[in-house]
Order: C-alpha cells, then structure tokens, then sequence
C-alpha cells in the first residue's frame, strides 16, 4: 500500500484527487502503478484503478489479471469495481471507505449483485488514516484556496 500511496501524493501534487493504486503478481512483484489522471487526460474515466489495471494487463500481454492482487488508497467506484470483475482480479485491498462514491461496501456494492461475473477478496481498512488524510486535506485545502 506504500507504494499506491505515493501514487496518490504524486497525483495530489498533479493537482489530482489523491488516489493511487498497484498491481501486482501472485509473487508480489508489481506489474503497475498509477494515480488519477482524469484532470490531466480529460477523461473521466482515468481512475488510478483503470490506468493500473489497463498497465498490467499490457504488461501480462492479456485481458485477465489472474491471480493478481490490487492496492489502491480509496475503496474504488461502482466503475472501478466492475473493471476490477471483468479483469478478474484475485483479491482487491483498499485504504479508506468511500460512503459517498465507493461501490464495493458502500453505494452499488457491485460484487453483491447476481449479475456480478466474478468478486475478489475485499480487504478494506489498509493503512485507511494515510489514505484519509490524503485525501481530506486535498479537499480542505481546495476550500480555502
């Protein structure tokens, strides 16, 4: 998770909501590391958990990300979780709760659904105050600014 951290203060640094995630390999190795890039790419759909998992499926040479795992800093969106299916990750460990957008334990709960093709471990809670902190004072200091 220290890794999908600096990721997230990379991307704060950018001038992105501070969020960063890694994959990587059933050994551990990491295959990819990313932040949010929607304000840099004009693409909303530039999530640090898209470009990670679009980065390591390029490096596997595949679509699947079997038996890999994902680290990102803030539980992902409805968007993000439903790529995390479809890509068929093995376990996914998030850092902070996210009850306003998360879509994993919080809003769509996309692996609850019947319709869901295949659900990771969740792991939710790592390293959450890094995490939060990040991101709250991203935020606070936006207001004030």
């Amino acid at each position: 998770m220290s890794r999908a951290l600096d990721a997230a203060r990379d991307a704060s640094s950018r001038g992105e909501v501070p969020v960063g995630a890694v994959v990587t390999d059933a050994a551990g190795t990491i295959l990819a590391v990313a932040g949010n890039r929607t304000r840099e790419l004009n693409d909303p759909t530039a999530h640090a958990e898209m470009l990670a998992i679009r980065a390591a499926c390029t490096a596997l040479g595949s679509e699947r990300l079997i038996g890999c795992d994902l680290h990102v800093t803030l539980e992902p969106c409805p968007m993000c979780a439903a790529a995390i299916g479809f890509a068929r990750l093995e376990r996914l460990y998030y850092g902070a709760p996210d009850p306003k957008g998360g879509g994993v334990d919080h809003g769509a709960r996309v692996f609850s659904h019947a319709t869901c093709h295949h659900a990771p471990q969740v792991y939710g809670g790592i390293a959450e105050t890094d995490a939060a902190t990040l991101l709250r004072d991203f935020f606070a200091a936006r207001r004030q600014a």
